[in-house]
């Protein structure tokens, strides 16, 4: 996410950290380089103006702190700022109403229609009851992806087939929605390749019908300044309430994230991350600007975890650990939620200095490891996994062969297996040790 940006900044902050003082003319320079950066990464050039302004006046304006070096100053108010620029805090859905009407907007290929289902998704993570809705009546496709993807998120939709009436669609489910009990509604409205005017009215149209107290607009971030024209558009049409940029995951530059929100004066109110249905989370501005300034995210990889483990499984977890309990039945459980956390990428790019340390670094062999472990251990029996001890050469054959991996292969994960064994039996013993003594430091063993 924003890899180029992000590390032509961290060139210019590696020049910062060396300044002895701040004066105009190293400051100067300094966003000059900063300038470039954001113009390449496709910034809207009056943003990237008003931005270094304001940077600047605030740098030469503050009184230097003793304790802080100067260059880390500057860091500091580039920082603040890029978090303003960003809508200074999250901007949560307004969903007053029941049932709330929630309207996605956008041009064709942008990721309406996905978007409608990971939204769905998130709400109903929120204890909420959404409804989707096919309201696009001209791409033939529209209705049949958003029924699959009602049917794997278990949530009901509305679609009328046959139907090119979008005003009659809209009826038609809201009294759906009133029957199945549902809170929210969500309409997937049609795009096209380019803003018309046909296209305008009809969702003018269907606004003043359903009047709903959220008007979405969906934008691809690659588009860079694009998507703030795009935008600027339906903000004039329909006076849109936030939007949604889908695709943040791939967007190396950040342009749109950076322009969007300096330019309409809308919030960005959720970010795509992934192409799973769940790969979608609220956009936090100060998380996105540590992020880009590569500071990383610890919140939100912290709250990524905790959706994946419950703290009741890392509790018994621990107190096998503590045991010496720990078999290859746990070791499975651990990878799986491992992969539930995202990719080892996403992962380490949320850690501070995760960009540095991602560079030249080719992290898609641990992933294939970890899916041969996946594979190995699936291959045993309950018993072999509860018991790895009964693991003979004639077994020993059979997993490999069943995993597709060779016996070597099988050998060295379960050699490992062992050692991570031995080193828990270790700090269980280290643990004991400590009891004596007062106890194991807090949340040493976890």
């Amino acid at each position: 996410m924003f890899d180029s940006l992000t590390g032509k900044l961290q060139n210019v902050f590696k020049n910062l950290r060396g300044l002895g003082k701040i004066s105009e003319d190293n400051i100067s320079e300094s966003l000059r380089e900063v300038r470039m950066a954001l113009l390449d990464a496709d910034v809207n050039f009056k943003v990237v103006k008003d931005f270094l302004d304001k940077v600047k006046t605030k740098a030469l304006g503050q009184e230097v702190i003793q304790s802080v070096h100067p260059g880390q100053q500057i860091i500091k108010v580039i920082h603040e700022e890029l978090v303003a620029l960003l809508g200074s805090s999250n901007a949560e859905l307004e969903l007053k109403q029941s049932p709330a009407s929630l309207m996605m907007v956008g041009l064709h290929g942008s990721g309406k229609t996905t978007s409608s289902g990971k939204l769905a998704r998130w709400l109903q993570k929120q204890n909420r009851r959404p409804l989707l809705v096919g309201a696009d009546v001209y791409r033939p496709a529209a209705m049949d992806q958003i029924e699959k993807i009602g049917q794997q998120l278990n949530i009901p939709v509305f679609i009328k087939k046959g139907e090119t009436d979008v005003l009659e669609i809209a009826r038609l489910a809201q009294a759906q929605a009133r029957a199945l009990n549902c809170d929210v509604i969500i309409f997937d409205t049609a795009g096209r390749l380019q803003i018309d005017e046909p296209l305008v009215q009809e969702l003018v149209r269907l606004r003043d019908l359903v009047k709903p107290e959220e008007i979405l607009l969906v934008v691809d971030a690659a588009t860079g300044q694009e998507a703030v024209n795009v935008a600027t558009h339906f903000d004039q049409a329909l006076s849109i309430t936030g939007a949604i940029l889908t695709k943040l995951d791939g967007d190396a530059r950040g342009g749109a994230a950076l322009s969007l929100r300096a330019v309409t004066n809308k919030p960005i109110k959720f970010g795509g991350v992934g192409e799973k249905l769940d790969d979608f989370e609220p956009f936090h501005p100060e998380r996105m600007a540590s992020r880009i300034l590569g500071m990383g995210d610890v919140v939100s990889l912290v709250e990524r975890a905790a959706e994946a483990v419950s703290e009741e499984d890392a509790r018994k977890l621990e107190e096998k650990m503590r045991k010496g309990q720990f078999n290859l039945e746990d070791f499975l459980e651990q990878l799986r939620q491992i992969k539930k956390l995202g990719s080892l990428e996403s992962i380490v790019s949320m850690l501070p200095g995760g960009g540095e340390m991602l560079k030249g670094t080719d992290l898609s062999r641990q992933e294939k490891d970890f899916a041969h472990m996946e594979a190995m251990v699936c291959a045993m029996t309950l018993e072999e996994r509860r018991q790895p001890g009964i693991l003979n050469a004639s077994r020993r054959k059979r997993i490999a062969k069943g995993s597709g991996v060779s016996v070597a292969e099988l050998n060295s994960m379960l050699n490992r297996f062992n050692q991570m064994q031995q080193m828990m039996k270790k700090l269980s013993k280290f643990q004991k040790a400590f009891g004596r003594m007062g106890g194991l430091p807090p949340g040493l063993m976890r």
